[in-house]
């Protein structure tokens, strides 16, 4: 049998939200190790490909204070003002960083340039080993710690540590394994994304419009290039996604107009079907679920990663705090109950506003399109509304944790 390598905590997911968990780590006085299946360069790697994310200011504090931002932010595009619409309806509501004083209300970047600041991050950190790739097998849980068999390319592993982050995504298996159970809808939709060029660029305006086919997204990306994400139900998004570029092109223009002009070249289109998953709880003996483990979203307000990244920089402070009160176990009860306490309001209001819209927008009660062009209406004349969705949409509402403010560890 292999001898077992110690450490203070596990990271089981080396994506998004894994792989930020663990730059949050390589600051502190603890030993972690992050186990993922697929190298964060391989075109196998769906966390680190050619899709984008669109950060929410909080998101951005947030790899500010861990030291990545100076890095990152020559590579995203601003967002200044967000444009919500229903096709059809006479309704609009508009967010506008002016307003709110800040320069932007957040950024989007591409996943792949976030994976490879990440990992320059981690192959520095002497703290952080990583096995990649590799594969978690089974956990044993006692008083004291748990133990992970993991298999790597120079065979199988043991690894003990105090605490195990389960950071595995939406379907996660580990979740499971560990007693967590978790509830999951599919949407019976399907997001179909990629890049357009546009004829007259919006000067970092993102655009949110409601279909009777699904909500399609329109977001910046520099230039004249931007990300779309369009939305179709499952029956059809086959026959969407297999259409001539030409086809596919006007299909974009009928759903969105011509308020970014007439659109041109597209680029890569992928899909991607779409769940809500929630966890039932957040921890178990030993164990934490973070991001997509614990809720996965529908990407109608582009909320899955920046959630998920509050709910790392939560669990840092909450370690980072135990640590210099000279407590050095990981995976003691009153942190985890802590975690949870803490991050349940959020992740209950974000998983109930983001599901709340995609079912107010689906809706075909008689009368009821006119009640949200209105609902619209009335929100664009009320800064109050306005300072409010933008605080949520930005990630700055509830408690905030110290890295969200703009304060270190």
């Amino acid at each position: 049998m292999s001898a077992v390598q110690e450490f203070d905590l596990l990271i089981a997911g080396g994506g998004m939200v894994g792989a930020s968990l663990a730059c949050a780590l390589a600051g502190l006085p603890l030993r972690a190790a992050v186990i993922e299946r697929v190298p964060p360069a391989s075109e196998q790697q769906p966390s680190f490909d050619l899709r984008t994310t669109a950060l929410s200011r909080s998101s951005q504090r947030v790899l500010e204070g861990l030291g990545l931002w100076a890095e990152l932010a020559p590579q995203a595009t601003p967002i200044r003002r967000v444009h919500v619409s229903e096709q059809g309806r006479f309704g609009t509501a508009v967010v506008d960083a002016r307003e709110q004083g800040v320069e932007a209300l957040g950024y989007v970047i591409e996943n792949r340039r976030l994976g490879a600041a990440f990992f320059r991050r981690l192959e520095r950190a002497d703290n952080v080993e990583l096995f990649i790739p590799g594969s978690a097998g089974e956990v044993v849980t006692d008083a004291d710690g748990l133990r992970l068999s993991i298999e790597t390319e120079r065979g199988p592993r043991t690894l003990r540590a105090s605490l195990l982050a389960i950071a595995d995504g939406a379907r996660s298996r580990l979740r499971e394994a560990v007693g967590i159970p978790a509830a999951s809808r599919a949407y019976e939709q399907v997001a179909i994304i990629g890049t357009v060029a546009v004829g007259r660029p919006g000067d970092g305006v993102a655009y949110e419009r409601f279909t009777p086919q699904g909500p399609l997204a329109l977001l910046p990306a520099g230039g004249d290039r931007y990300v779309f994400v369009l939305t179709r139900h499952e029956s059809e998004a086959e026959s969407v996604l297999a259409s001539s570029e030409a086809a596919f092109r006007d299909l974009l223009q009928a759903a969105f107009g011509f308020r970014l002009g007439r659109f041109g070249r597209l680029g890569q289109r992928s899909a991607y079907p779409l769940y809500l998953t929630r966890a039932r709880r957040l921890t178990a003996p030993r164990c934490v679920v973070v991001g997509n483990a614990a809720h996965g979203l529908h990407p109608v307000a582009g909320q899955g990663y920046n959630l998920g990244l509050r709910d790392v920089a939560v669990l840092a402070e909450l370690l980072a705090d135990a640590l210099r009160a000279g407590r050095c176990d990981p995976g003691d009860p009153a942190l985890l109950a802590a975690y949870s306490d803490w991050r349940r309001r959020d992740q209950r209001n974000v998983v109930a506003f983001t599901d709340g819209l995609v079912r107010l927008f689906e809706l075909p009660l008689p009368g009821l399109g006119a009640l949200r062009g209105l609902a619209l209406q009335a929100f664009d004349l009320l800064p109050g509304a306005r300072q409010l969705l933008a605080r949520e949409a930005m990630g700055l509402g509830g408690r905030l944790p110290r890295l969200v403010r703009g304060l270190p560890l």
